[in-house]
C-alpha cells in the first residue's frame, strides 16, 4: 500500500513540475504574440504609402500570428492535459484512504429486476461501482455498469489475460483517460450515430464530376475575363449560374451544414483516443481483437475520422459571406463537399458505432486495470471444472477497510446449500454480499480480495432486498413469491448460485417455516447451489434428511455485559442470539 501511496504522489509532483513549466510557455507565448502584433503594427507605420512592403509586413505577421495561435492552442490543450493527470493521481491517493464517496455512484444503472444488482451494492453511494469506476466517457460508464450486470461466464481466462496487461500499463491508461476527460462534446454518440444510420442523401451522383469540370470552366472564364477576351455579363451570369445551381440544394446544404458542425468537435475529440489506441501494442487477445476493429483495410481510423472532420469542417466555411458566395458561385464547393461527405457516410457510417464501442471498451477495461494496480495482494481465481464451485481462504469483502476486515475461508461444492445462522448483526449479510461480489468479481476477470481461489464458473441470482411497490399495488409478500418464481424459473434453464437472505420474510412464523422448508427442497431437488441466510432454526434441520445442506452460523457472545463479534464463519448452527439482550441494553424493554 505504501508503494501506491508514493508512486501517485510522485506522478503528482512530477505532471506538476511540468505543468509549470507549460505555464511559462503559454506567458511567452501571449507576450510573443503580442510583440508581433506591436512589430507589424510598427512596420506598416514606417513603411505606409509602400504598398507593396506594407503588404509583406502584413502577409508575413498574418503567417507568424497564424503558427503562434497554434501553438499556444497546443499548449492549452497539453495544461489541460498535464491538469486531468494531475487529479487522476489525486482520486487514486483519495480512494487508498477510502474516501470515494464523491464519485459517480452509477444510481442511473440501478435495476430492482436485475440477477443481483440490488442487493450487493454493486451501484449507489458506497457501491462496488462507485469504488472501481474510473471511466471519462459516458459511454465509457455504460460499459463499465454492463460488464459488470452481465452475468455471463464465458471468456474469463481472456478477460483475466486483459485486465492483468492493462493492470501493468499504468502511463498508458492515466494518458488515456486524461485525454478522454478532455472530450467534452455538445453532440452525445448517440445522436451521431442516429444521424449517421438514418441520413437519406440528397446530392446527385453527377455532383462527382460537375464541380471540377465547372471550376475548370469559372478558372478558364475569369482569366479570359482579366485578359479582356470576355465581358463583365458573361463572367456574373457564370457565377449566377454556380449560384442557382447550389441555391436548389440550400436547405438540404444548411440541414447538413448544421448537423457536421455538431458533430466535428465530437470525431475531432474521439480522434486522439483513436490514435492513442492504434500506437500502442497490445499483448492479450482481446485487447488485439478490439484494436482490429478500428483498422479497415490495414488504413487506420484516426485517418478516415480526420478525413471526415476535415469535410465537416470544410462545410462549415459556408457561414463565411465570401466562400459562400464565390466558393459556392464559381466552384461549387458545397455540393462537391456534400458528395463526399455522402459517400464517406456510405463507406463508414457503419462502422462508426464499433468504433465508438471500441474507445468505450477501452475506456471502461482501463477502470479494471487501475483495481488490479490498485490491489496487488488480490489474487485471480484459479478455475476449475471439478465439483468445487468456490473455495476461498482468507476472503474478504473488497469495499471494508482492509485494517479492519475479518477474512474468512469456505468451500461449496456443486448442488450444495449452506445454510447460515446467526445474531443480528454477526457478520451474515457481509458474508452473503462478500461471496456474491466474489463471482461477480471472477465472472468479469477480476481478482478477489483473497489469499487464494478456486471457481468453477456460475451465473448468480440473490434475493435479499425485496422491496414492496406502492405504485404497482403490491404488497412485500407479493414482491418477494414474485422474485422467487424469477429464480425458480431461471434455474430450470441453467446453472446458478443462489443466494437468499431470509426467506418469506412476509408472513407469519409457522406459514414461514413451512413454505421456507418447502422451497429449499425445491432448490436442492432442482441441483441449485448457493446460500440461505436466516433467523428461523428449524430451517436448519432440513440438514437431516438432506445431505445436500451443511449449516454454518456467525457468533455473538456477551462478555463483561457488552455484545462482542469476532464475524467468523463456522461449521454448526448458531445457539445465541441477540435481540432480547439489545432490546434490554438499549432501554427499549426492561
Amino acid at each position: 500500500m505504501q508503494n501506491l501511496f508514493s508512486f501517485y504522489t510522485s506522478e503528482i509532483e512530477k505532471y506538476t513540475q511540468k505543468l509549470t513549466k507549460v505555464k511559462r510557455q503559454l506567458f511567452a507565448s501571449s507576450m510573443i504574440r503580442l510583440c508581433v502584433f506591436v512589430l507589424a503594427a510598427f512596420g506598416v507605420y514606417l513603411l505606409f504609402g509602400n504598398t507593396r512592403w506594407v503588404l509583406g509586413v502584413l502577409l508575413m505577421a498574418i503567417v507568424a500570428f497564424l503558427y503562434l495561435v497554434s501553438r499556444h492552442s497546443d499548449l492549452q490543450y497539453k495544461r489541460a492535459k498535464l491538469k486531468a493527470l494531475i487529479q487522476i493521481n489525486t482520486i487514486e491517493l483519495k480512494v487508498l484512504k477510502r474516501d470515494f464517496y464523491d464519485l459517480p455512484t452509477g444510481n442511473e444503472f440501478k435495476d430492482s429486476l436485475h440477477y443481483f444488482s440490488q442487493d450487493i451494492d454493486l451501484f449507489g453511494l458506497g457501491s462496488f461501482y462507485q469504488y472501481i469506476n474510473r471511466t471519462a466517457l459516458g459511454q465509457g460508464s455504460e460499459t463499465l455498469a454492463k460488464l459488470l450486470k452481465a452475468n455471463t461466464i464465458d471468456n474469463i481466462l481472456k478477460k483475466q489475460e486483459t485486465i492483468q496487461e492493462l493492470g501493468k500499463m499504468t502511463m498508458w491508461r492515466q494518458e488515456f483517460s486524461a485525454i478522454a476527460s478532455l472530450a467534452k462534446t455538445e453532440t452525445t454518440i448517440v445522436t451521431i450515430q442516429k444521424w449517421l444510420s438514418k441520413y437519406i442523401p440528397f446530392v446527385p451522383s453527377i455532383m462527382k464530376y460537375l464541380p471540377l469540370v465547372f471550376s475548370v470552366a469559372s478558372i478558364l472564364i475569369s482569366t479570359l475575363y482579366f485578359l479582356n477576351y470576355l465581358s463583365g455579363f458573361i463572367l456574373s451570369f457564370w457565377l449566377l449560374l454556380g449560384l442557382v445551381i447550389s441555391g436548389i440544394y440550400t436547405k438540404k446544404i444548411t440541414k447538413l451544414g448544421n448537423n457536421a458542425s455538431k458533430a466535428q468537435s465530437t470525431f475531432e475529440q474521439y480522434n486522439k483516443l483513436l490514435i492513442s489506441i492504434e500506437n500502442t501494442q497490445f499483448e492479450s487477445t482481446l485487447l488485439k481483437d478490439k484494436k482490429k476493429k478500428i483498422t479497415n483495410s490495414g488504413k487506420k481510423t484516426s485517418a478516415i475520422l480526420k478525413e471526415f472532420s476535415k469535410l465537416l469542417g470544410s462545410l462549415d466555411q459556408n457561414n463565411n459571406v465570401f466562400y459562400l458566395i464565390f466558393g459556392n458561385g464559381f466552384f461549387l464547393r458545397g455540393l462537391a463537399t456534400c458528395y463526399k461527405i455522402e459517400q464517406w457516410i456510405n463507406t463508414h457510417g457503419s462502422s462508426v458505432e464499433d468504433w465508438f464501442k471500441t474507445i468505450a471498451f477501452f475506456d471502461a477495461y482501463n477502470s479494471l486495470g487501475n483495481f488490479v494496480f490498485n490491489h496487488p495482494d488480490y489474487t485471480f481465481p484459479t478455475l476449475s471444472d471439478e465439483n468445487i464451485v468456490l473455495k476461498s481462504n482468507e476472503a474478504g469483502h473488497p469495499l471494508l477497510d482492509p485494517t479492519k476486515s475479518i477474512l474468512n475461508d469456505f468451500h461449496i461444492d456443486a448442488d450444495q446449500f449452506f445454510i447460515i445462522t446467526g445474531a443480528n448483526m454477526a457478520g451474515k449479510s457481509t458474508f452473503l454480499r462478500t461471496v456474491s461480489l466474489q463471482i461477480v468479481m471472477a465472472n468479469v476477470g477480476l481478482p478477489l480480495c483473497a489469499k487464494n481461489t478456486i471457481y468453477a464458473p456460475i451465473k448468480l441470482i440473490t434475493s435479499m432486498r425485496t422491496t414492496d411497490s406502492l405504485t404497482d399495488d403490491e404488497s412485500y409478500f407479493f414482491s418477494e413469491l414474485k422474485r422467487l418464481k424469477f429464480i425458480v424459473d431461471k434455474i430450470q434453464k441453467d446453472r446458478y448460485f443462489i443466494v437468499l437472505d431470509e426467506i418469506l420474510k412476509g408472513t407469519n412464523s409457522t406459514d414461514k417455516a413451512k413454505g421456507s422448508r418447502k422451497f429449499v427442497e425445491r432448490l436442492v431437488g432442482s441441483k441449485s447451489t448457493g446460500i440461505i441466510a436466516t433467523h428461523d432454526l428449524s430451517l436448519c434441520e432440513a440438514a437431516e434428511k438432506l445431505h445436500q445442506i451443511k449449516n454454518h452460523y456467525f457468533d455473538a457472545e456477551i462478555i463483561n455485559d457488552e455484545l462482542h463479534f469476532d464475524y467468523k464463519f463456522k461449521k454448526g448452527i448458531c445457539q445465541n442470539m441477540n435481540a432480547s439482550f439489545l432490546l434490554k441494553k438499549m432501554g427499549i424493554v426492561e
